[in-house]
């Protein structure tokens, strides 16, 4: 590991709550999004039941290269969605944030930019250099959510690992620095 997760923390603003994910939120989470090809198509799981919902995650929830948090919306207070931050090998001082879905209802809403202005914004304060984003080349909608909030394209890892349905993954690479992303969050501020 090359530089030490944050601890798991509740962060908010006015449109969500981003709160240490638990077993709790599984019901809630499986009714925003269980099930629905489109949100899970880009990810490594795809439970179809709430069971399977819970095993993917228990493991997010022990696996120590992760911090996950569930996506909670504040006007409902209901989890929609769970987003994380990893450890990003090889990389000094750097978060990436990933391992994110939100269910359909939430799409194209204020939902991902509130989330990721919460995120980064903590990250740098936190003392990190660097926040890495990435997604499946094949996921355009992902691709143009990162630049939008400031992702700046990095390369291309080609063969990175295989999808669920055993074809290959090239993995699109975008970071942001601390230094650009006091501009990056003016602009989304002022959305």
């Amino acid at each position: 590991m090359t530089a030490k997760l944050p601890a798991p923390v509740a962060l908010e603003n006015d449109v969500v709550r981003l709160e240490p994910l638990t077993m709790d939120h599984v019901p809630d989470l499986f009714a925003a999004g269980g099930g629905d090809p489109d949100v899970w198509r880009w990810l490594p799981a795809a439970p179809v039941s709430e069971e399977e919902l819970g095993k993917v995650a228990r493991g997010l929830i022990d696996d120590d290269q992760h911090v996950p948090f569930a996506v909670v919306l504040k006007a409902s207070g209901r989890a929609v969605g769970w987003t994380t931050y990893a450890d990003v090998p090889g990389f000094e001082q750097s978060v990436e944030i990933g391992w994110t879905w939100y269910g359909r209802a939430v799409w194209r809403t204020a939902v991902n930019t509130s989330c990721k202005l919460l995120l980064i914004d903590h990250a740098f304060e936190l003392g990190y250099n660097r926040v890495l984003l990435k997604t499946d080349v094949l996921n355009l909608r992902s691709q143009h959510a990162i630049q939008r909030i400031g992702g700046l394209h990095e390369g291309t890892l080609r063969r990175h690992r295989k999808r669920p349905d055993g074809t290959w993954r090239d993995t699109v690479y975008f970071g942001i620095l601390e230094e650009e992303w006091p501009q990056h969050r003016a602009r989304l501020n002022n959305r």
